[in-house]
């Protein structure tokens, strides 16, 4: 089995059964950003993209939508003190419950710009709902209730420095356990209860640790392990353990991190700002894995992370373009004269991507490695859009920063 499928593999198989048209976690089911369903149609305008309904007057929020076959799961920072989580009807945007605790912060004055709202992406495990609030604060939900299950505070419980930038990274579920970068390092919780089965990676959390990126599974050189990218490097970890099975120095301008990294074949892809963008790549000695220098190549990634088609990269950059990585080589193989915004939350199905840009524009491109193809592109919303856009078989969920919109293909 090649390396990329079998990265994937493992992706579904540490995934509960879904849903066809679930978006359960930070970029998707499989969490490459990825829709299954079927084929997207060549145009934007029109009847092409119907709005099925829309909620307003919510407050802030950078946290990507969760899509279950009958909810669509919010977040959302009120008044600058609470955090609430909200269970809407799928189908007509109807509030089913809602729950909230105090959990508001202030990021530093140099960031400040970016807001100071709740940012990372929940995660939904069958009937469990897992959502990060920006003090270091992990809670487990009935999905069907909105009733607390658990909760783990790691500044208060675990004693580790609040994150000055808040809780960024989105739980990552497993069989057995939870995965998040938080409490100064990376930690499994136990699905059930909370209780922190091991940490690893310790990085002082506080201003340069606490991790801006996500975890990801995948098996490299013939390991399973969670691909993580913390402020300073990149690593893999043992699952079941906690072991740190390889780690590689990743340079950016303050710890700037911010992308969730793409497994390739026997390598890992990211790219940094104010570092380069790279591959490294992995192999097995003596039991052993052993992370080695690939290509690097002096481009700066930034917020947008990659996904991979038919073995290139296409990003958005620190400079605004969009460009095409051949993962093989290191080239790049094109990029764009236009400037887009400075982030896009990026899906692919087929030979198609959709890219809504931070300023509530949609995107459609050919996933073509010979050019930059636009086929159209589409103004939504009412205003930012910095959440994650979810994309569930036929329907399309757009968050922007005072409300959601849901959409439906036309036939």
């Amino acid at each position: 089995m090649p390396r990329l499928a079998a990265s994937v593999f493992l992706a579904l198989a540490l995934t509960p059964p879904l849903f066809a048209g679930d978006w359960p976690q930070w970029r998707g089911p499989t969490r490459d950003g990825h829709a299954p369903g079927p084929a997207w149609p060549d145009t934007l305008s029109g009847d092409a993209l119907k709005t099925l309904w829309r909620v307003e007057n919510l407050g802030p929020s950078y946290s990507g939508l969760v899509v279950s076959a009958n909810r669509v799961f919010v977040t959302e920072t009120v008044n600058k003190e609470r955090e609430v989580v909200t269970a809407l009807d799928r189908k007509t945007g109807k509030e089913v419950w809602k729950t909230d605790w105090p959990g508001a912060m202030k990021v530093p004055f140099f960031a400040d710009r970016n807001g100071s709202w709740i940012r990372s992406t929940p995660a939904l495990d069958g009937d469990t709902l897992y959502v990060a609030g920006m003090r270091d604060v992990l809670v487990a939900l009935d999905a069907d209730t909105g009733k607390e299950r658990w909760r783990v505070d790691f500044v208060k419980d675990h004693g580790t420095p609040p994150p000055d930038f808040g809780f960024v990274c989105s739980p990552l579920v497993g069989p057995d356990g939870v995965y998040v970068q938080a409490g100064g390092g990376l930690a499994k919780l136990d699905k059930a209860t909370g209780k922190v089965r091991w940490r690893a990676l310790a990085d002082g959390g506080g201003m340069m640790g606490s991790a801006f990126s996500s975890p990801v599974f995948a098996t490299l050189a013939g390991k399973q392990q969670v691909v993580v990218q913390t402020r300073t490097k990149l690593a893999g970890v043992d699952p079941e353990t906690g072991d740190v099975l390889w780690s590689r120095d990743i340079p950016s301008f303050r710890g700037m991190n911010i992308l969730t990294p793409a497994p390739f074949e026997d390598g890992v892809f990211t790219s940094t700002y104010g570092g380069t963008t790279q591959l490294v790549r992995l192999k097995s000695e003596a039991g052993q894995v052993v992370a080695e220098a690939g290509w690097n190549a002096r481009y700066e990634g930034n917020m947008t992370s990659p996904v991979v088609v038919g073995g290139h990269a296409y990003l958005l950059g620190k400079d605004k373009r969009l460009v095409c990585f051949d993962l093989a080589t290191g080239k790049q193989v094109w990029g764009t004269d236009k400037r887009f915004g400075d982030y896009w939350s990026l899906v692919a199905r087929g030979d198609k991507l959709l890219g809504l840009d931070n300023r509530g524009v949609l995107y459609l491109v050919r996933a073509d490695p010979k050019d930059y193809e636009p086929l159209d592109e589409r103004k939504l919303g009412a205003g930012e859009t910095w959440a994650h856009l979810a994309v569930c078989g036929g329907e399309l969920f757009v968050r922007d920063l005072n409300g959601i919109t849901a959409y439906r293909w036309a036939k």
